[in-house]
């Protein structure tokens, strides 16, 4: 039994059950005035709608955009992999601490490693698609869009043998500029999106978008959007709880930002990781300063970071944070124009 509220406004004790694989919510029947104060304190341990959502992009340390200019796609053979050993050591961590996730599998690391697509499955989370090979997608046209789409959809498929529901762009390149890949995930079956992040970023950001889902309309379908994590601060929307977003900015403004959005906001928090960002001893790639400032500052205190987010809240992977977003109606329309 829970205490589920929207916009501050408390809908109800609702009890959960399984339904098609998802959690759904539903009403309990409790006589409110014979509770007692130690049940609704149990009860009321958690006061978001949501759960919190939890998800990895499943990439390498060599496939990051950081490094992109440098190192092609056909050079990736060069590079002694680490993505299997990284990610089943975050595997490890969730189950340490009991959280579920969604990870976005890049349709490269399918390819040679379909037994850890199995593995992420087994253990309970979710899978979801990272594209083929981390292109991003302002660099390509619709079609070799689509094509690389239903690359990476094959791959992460056949190694898992699950439908995959979600997507998210490499480096959130789903921007104003490319926001016809939205009806293309739609039609190649995909329920949702998590690439649209509204902040302002050099290589990314869409900042007049919304901050908490809502749903894609266009002609001729839909498509639910996930954003990442952001907090409003003073009329701008910043980053928060994700990546090199926790690693590099200081742990008092995530620990403000975090208790704000549930607080104040009574809204779901939304972490992101990479598995390279777990690995401190990862090979150091050469590149600009900012591109190594991004990539490796502070990974030695990445999971300690991540311990302190995760164990605060309630971690799903993310569609479940959008079957509970649809079961309390708390999902808004944005028109594509």
């Amino acid at each position: 039994m829970q205490v589920f509220a929207y916009r501050g406004k408390v809908l109800g004790l609702w009890s959960a059950r399984q339904e098609g694989g998802l959690p759904c919510y539903s009403p309990c029947r409790v006589n409110l005035r014979a509770t007692t104060p130690a049940t609704l304190t149990a009860a009321a341990t958690w006061t978001c709608f949501s759960p919190d959502g939890l998800s990895v992009d499943v990439e390498d340390y060599y496939h990051v955009e950081a490094f992109a200019d440098r190192i092609r796609p056909e050079d990736w053979i060069n590079y002694p992999s680490r993505v299997a050993d990284n990610t089943r050591r975050v595997l490890d961590f969730f189950a340490e601490i009991g959280a579920k996730a969604t990870f976005f599998v890049l349709g490269h690391v399918a390819e040679g490693f379909p037994t850890l697509v199995r593995d992420i499955l087994a253990a309970g989370h979710e899978v979801g698609c990272h594209s083929s090979r981390h292109r991003r997608i302002t660099t390509l046209t619709p079609d070799q869009f689509r094509d690389d789409t239903r690359r990476a959809l094959a791959a992460i498929q056949d190694a898992g043998g699950r439908e995959v529901l979600g997507y998210r762009a490499p480096t959130f390149s789903i921007v104003k500029q490319s926001l016809w890949a939205i009806p293309i995930l739609a039609e190649e079956g995909f329920l949702y999106d998590s690439s649209v992040y509204p902040v302002v970023h050099d290589k990314y950001g869409m900042p007049e978008a919304p901050r908490h889902v809502f749903r894609w309309e266009f002609e001729g379908g839909s498509l639910f959007e996930i954003p990442p994590l952001t907090v409003s601060l003073l009329g701008r929307t910043l980053p928060v709880g994700g990546g090199g977003y926790l690693r590099n900015l200081p742990i008092w403004y995530t620990r403000w930002a975090i208790r704000r959005i549930r607080e104040h906001e009574r809204r779901p928090v939304l972490v992101y990781l990479h598995p390279w960002e777990m690995d401190p001893l990862q090979p150091r790639l050469e590149g600009s300063w900012k591109s190594r400032l991004r990539h490796y500052r502070n990974l030695e205190l990445m999971e300690e970071r991540l311990r302190e987010v995760i164990q605060g809240g309630r971690f799903r992977p993310l569609k479940e944070v959008l079957q509970a977003h649809r079961d309390a109606g708390a999902i808004p329309s944005h028109r594509m124009t």
